[in-house]
């Protein structure tokens, strides 16, 4: 069964566009709910979050009244980050959770997530089964059987209290200043408070959201300001969120960025000296640089890729039993504490080792030499399929006949945003350059 509504993170688009309409987001609901129901018995919930766009009103209402309709009683938790969606629901027992946001994309756009009762994101498999319900009549709940809705308040605070008592060891964080960003998005309160709680000098950033600023020159896809924030305040590290903190870019105290394969790296050797890294295995996407995977093999521990999406990250690690892994844009998957990325949390396990190790974090933000990566996107129109082209596959094989046994080359859709990836990994930077430079002119080419 094939999926067309769904992409790589949930449904995604621009708010008030199709598929991203309160008419849809109704149905999205009512489908959801319908398939979640399929016993007819019992009484069944669903923990609705979201981050802080000001779209987020009019798809968590649609949303609500979708499911309502089909017997499910929502939980309104408000602003909390999709990872405290993936504990929450299996904690308070939800048949469903359900995130509505647009994770590192831009103010206009929105998009809504799934989360089975067991915290994890749904397979491919139930989305084509949602959106196969969504398709035909969905049939309602009898009068009788309608459900309720009601806010919570307590949802972020529940989660706050659990990302605390992840942090590893009896110290806390006193005598560290650490700058954290929120992007304006869904942690705007969770994670300050925590690592205030745990006993850091917090220098907030991001913290202002108004609707239409969550990802706007801050968070992980903008981390000058935080590092202009980490230099003028001397902190010792700062932690950038996306909108909605399933993500983390660490800043040292210089202000320098250290990306996911950095992070991943320092984990996956620190919890394979301590004998905790599951099967001596990292998960990671064909998106992580080349130089991660020499660093593991170095160590006598193994890269798994998969294809990129935290989810894939997820779904591997579950089918192999390892409880590391993530992406290279931030999303640190640790399954011994959550279902999902979890970028406060993973936040904390960086601190926890520069408090254990005394280091400074330009220290530990530097594991291994990257091979030279260039990445350069191409922006297409509905319909168009550039990748089909003959000039661009032309171009495609050349480039692999000229990097073979020097680097690599991909080339994908992204599955969240119409734009073609192009990806080279060289130690030659100007054939890296070159390669690139001739797939992306074809791809422009081709997509008029």
């Amino acid at each position: 069964m094939s999926r067309k509504l769904f992409g790589t993170d949930g449904v995604r688009g621009t708010a008030n566009t199709y598929p991203m309409t309160a008419e849809m987001a109704l149905r999205l609901g009512a489908a959801a709910g319908r398939f979640f129901r399929r016993d007819g018995g019992g009484a069944h919930r669903v923990v609705i979050g979201k981050d802080t766009r000001l779209s987020g009103y009019m798809l968590e209402n649609a949303l609500t009244a979708g499911l309502t309709s089909t017997g499910m009683n929502v939980l309104l938790l408000g602003p909390v980050p999709t990872p405290a969606i993936g504990y929450l629901t299996r904690s308070m027992r939800a048949d469903l959770g359900v995130m509505i946001s647009a994770s590192h994309n831009p103010a206009q756009d929105n998009g809504i997530k799934f989360f089975g009762p067991d915290g994890f994101k749904l397979s491919d498999e139930a989305e084509a089964e949602i959106e196969a319900i969504l398709a035909g009549d969905i049939a309602p709940a009898q009068p009788q059987n309608i459900g309720r809705a009601k806010r919570i308040e307590d949802g972020r605070g529940r989660y706050v209290e659990y990302a605390k008592t992840t942090f590893p060891g009896r110290g806390g964080l006193d005598g560290l200043k650490v700058v954290i960003d929120c992007a304006n998005g869904a942690a705007y309160k969770a994670a300050p408070d925590v690592l205030w709680e745990l006993g850091a000098t917090v220098i907030p950033v991001g913290v202002a959201p108004n609707g239409h600023n969550i990802n706007d020159r801050c968070g992980s896809t903008h981390p000058q300001t935080a590092a202009e924030a980490v230099v003028a305040h001397g902190a010792d590290v700062g932690i950038c969120l996306d909108g909605d903190a399933d993500r983390v870019i660490l800043l040292d105290e210089r202000g320098e960025v250290a990306d996911g394969d950095q992070i991943m790296a320092l984990l996956a050797a620190r919890w394979a000296e301590e004998g905790r890294l599951n099967g001596g295995t990292l998960v990671a996407t064909v998106m992580s640089n080349l130089g991660l995977e020499r660093f593991l093999t170095g160590r006598g521990l193994r890269l798994e890729r998969t294809a990129v999406g935290d989810r894939y990250v997820v779904e591997a690690m579950r089918r192999g039993g390892w409880n590391l892994g993530g992406e290279q844009s931030g999303h640190i998957v640790m399954t011994d504490y959550a279902t999902t990325g979890d970028g406060l949390i993973a936040g904390l396990q960086f601190l926890a080792e520069m408090v254990r190790s005394g280091k400074p974090a330009s220290a530990l933000t530097r594991s291994f030499e990257t091979v030279p990566q260039l990445l350069q996107n191409v922006r297409y129109a509905a319909g168009q399929e550039p990748l089909k082209a003959p000039a661009v596959q032309a171009a495609i094989s050349g480039a692999e006949a000229q990097l073979s046994g020097r680097g690599r080359l991909l080339i994908r859709k992204s599955g969240t945003e119409p734009l073609i990836r192009v990806m080279a990994e060289c130690e030659d930077e100007g054939l890296l350059a070159q390669v690139v430079a001739n797939i992306v002119a074809e791809v422009k080419a081709a997509a008029g």
